[in-house]
């Protein structure tokens, strides 16, 4: 499982606060001061999806394995992180590996805790980390046109079709624009994709609110989503510490009890991990029998050969054929066998798109 989602922030914001209960860990230390998180925390979380406990019922799954995603728990960024303030430089280096960044907003007030610009404003924060990550890519192609520029005087293809990802990603990180903002050809991804650009990652804001405006949101959490919309990005209302009570509760039917009372349909946890997975833009396929019910996670538009190689490397690498079920065909027929007997189960080649909610069985020969 190789996709991850950085939580990044201004201190304070509870960004430690959210991963604790998003892996359900005391893995991070919450507390009230900069810094406090020198080291990136990493946790894997189960994607929530009633598909898979449907599958394993119909086919008496001993075991259930849901697919995950991996959070990464990054430190506070603060102005000037692009220039080294704080500790800026070690924690870009961090969000640069990760494949997505959530990033939290502070929305609600409290005179207890601390914010570092001495003000509640949730879209100056988002600005002011936008802001240090597209200096950051401006810094590091500028470096890498240079070198660039001179192997393209020798005639270096490679370094020709770099340039013409570089300068038109300069010429918007220059206007005040982020990377992913850019139309580039999709033969040019590859390029994008070894460029490491902070900016090229696609955005969640999590805007974490005060208890009582978990169910709707307040205004502060107006504006953030009003200008994810405008960035193309995706909002998500959460209260860090309402989340951080049902992660204590060790009993499902308390814990619908305590969302209940607040008005709360499901945790905002299952809405980030749903949201961070549609950020990395994956589909989930399954394997089902006796023994499990599986789910897996693949990039969209990902072949069957892919797909098998997702459950075992030997898979792809000796891949025949897939036989696939839809999970609509395979919930109505009522099961495997049933589904068969009624024809909706296909023979698929390598060139098989796999789609959200298939089930396949891989037959491979090395």
């Amino acid at each position: 499982m190789g996709f991850n989602c950085g939580i990044v922030g201004l201190p304070n914001v509870g960004k430690s606060t959210l991963f604790n209960a998003l892996t359900a860990t005391q893995a991070a230390e919450a507390a009230n001061y900069p810094f406090c998180t020198i080291e990136p925390n990493i946790g894997r979380v189960a994607v929530p999806d009633e598909r898979l406990d449907n599958l394993a019922r119909l086919a008496n799954s001993v075991k259930i394995v849901p697919t995950q995603l991996e959070f990464v728990d990054i430190a506070g960024l603060v102005r000037g992180a692009s220039q080294g303030e704080g500790l800026g430089n070690q924690f870009l280096g961090h969000i640069r590996a990760v494949d997505a960044i959530a990033q939290v907003l502070r929305c609600f007030e409290d005179g207890n805790v601390t914010h570092v610009e001495g003000s509640i404003d949730p879209i100056r924060d988002a600005e002011t980390v936008e802001t240090e990550l597209m200096l950051a890519d401006l810094e590091s192609l500028e470096k890498r046109r240079f070198a660039a520029e001179k192997k393209a005087r020798g005639a270096d293809k490679e370094a020709t079709a770099q340039l013409d990802v570089i300068e038109p990603i300069l010429e918007a990180l220059k206007a005040g624009k982020p990377a992913r903002g850019v139309a580039l050809p999709r033969e040019a991804q590859p390029i994008v994709k070894d460029l490491q650009l902070l900016t090229s990652k696609p955005v969640l804001y999590v805007c974490n609110v005060e208890e009582g405006a978990a169910a709707k949101g307040n205004a502060h959490a107006a504006r953030v989503a009003d200008y994810a919309k405008k960035q193309g990005a995706q909002c998500v209302v959460i209260s860090a510490a309402i989340e951080a009570e049902v992660a204590q509760l060790g009993d499902e039917a308390e814990r619908r009890e305590f969302l209940d009372s607040l008005g709360l349909a499901e945790t905002g946890l299952a809405r980030i991990i749903r949201a961070g997975y549609r950020l990395l833009d994956l589909v989930t396929f399954f394997t089902v029998g006796p023994k499990e019910a599986h789910a897996w996670t693949v990039r969209q538009n990902s072949k069957a050969p892919q797909a098998a190689g997702a459950i075992h490397s030997d898979f792809e690498k000796g891949f025949i054929r897939a036989e696939v079920i839809s999970y609509a065909d395979f919930v109505a027929a009522g099961g495997e066998t049933q589904a068969k007997e009624a024809g909706k189960m296909r023979l698929e080649g390598a060139d098989y798109t796999v789609q959200d909610g298939d089930i396949l069985h891989v037959r491979f020969n090395l």
